[in-house]
């Protein structure tokens, strides 16, 4: 089950949304002759990654920002950008281009901490943009429930698209992290699942006082769940199959 698009095109142009896309993108590149060289990744990663061990010896500070802009491969970045790219632009909508900003570093910043509390003497470097597209993820949660997201179902040989509620989305991906989390120790387990839970509550935190403002349960009611303007449609077809020769 995988999210590939949602039903809610933004009322104004994702300026930042769209600015971090290519920052990622373009950071990504500017090291990707290192992915020949192992040493060298790996002390670039050393350099500018998430080292929980660094930080508990007072340095790598910078980490917890810098961390956010690089990724360990093509699927990691194609993965936490298409994230970004279906449920960004909605919450930058409604919470201005700045403000926007602000709420993405600020869930970034968190999710990395809540990283480090959890593995506070890892010296495995950790980078992604999956925490603060967690808080993204939150956020959505909080305003925008009733969303229709187009989720790709792979189930063996049957494979098809089908529109589902956000909230079943991104509550199925919350519930996969805090399993991952409680399942494996935060500094063996290769994904930094209290990160993303960390980022993804926060998110939910600080989108409360703009939900509270736009009046609580009433916005829900005026809206049903969904962003505030018409959605789009797209025509839901069966992925056609090749036929043998």
């Amino acid at each position: 089950m995988f999210p590939i698009r949602d039903h809610n095109p933004s009322g104004r142009t994702p300026y930042v949304t769209w600015a971090l896309l290519a920052t990622n993108v373009a950071v990504f590149l500017g090291y990707w002759h290192l992915f020949g060289d192992p040493r060298a990744l790996n002390a670039f990663f050393i350099d500018w990654a998430l080292v929980p061990a660094l930080v508990s010896d007072g340095i790598g500070l910078g980490g917890f920002v810098t961390s956010m802009f690089l990724h360990g491969g093509l699927a990691h970045l194609g993965g936490n950008m298409l994230f970004l790219f279906i449920f960004g632009d909605n919450m930058e909508d409604e919470m201005g281009h700045a403000g926007f900003l602000l709420f993405y570093l600020a869930c970034g910043i968190g999710a990395g901490l809540a990283h480090y509390l959890a593995a506070p003497w890892s010296p495995v470097p950790t980078v992604g943009a999956s925490g603060a597209i967690a808080g993204v993820m939150g956020g959505y949660l909080l305003l925008f429930p009733r969303a229709r997201v187009d989720i790709l179902i792979f189930l063996i040989i049957f494979v098809r698209i089908i529109p589902i509620p956000a909230f079943v989305v991104l509550l199925l991906w919350f519930g996969m992290q805090v399993f991952g989390g409680l399942g494996s120790a935060a500094d063996e387990a290769g994904v930094a699942y209290w990160a993303h839970a960390g980022g993804f509550v926060l998110g939910i935190a600080l989108t409360l006082p703009l939900w509270l403002r736009l009046g609580g349960p009433g916005f829900w009611e005026r809206s049903h769940g969904h962003p505030p303007h018409p959605e789009a449609r797209y025509e839901l077809t069966r992925i056609p199959r090749i036929p043998r020769r």
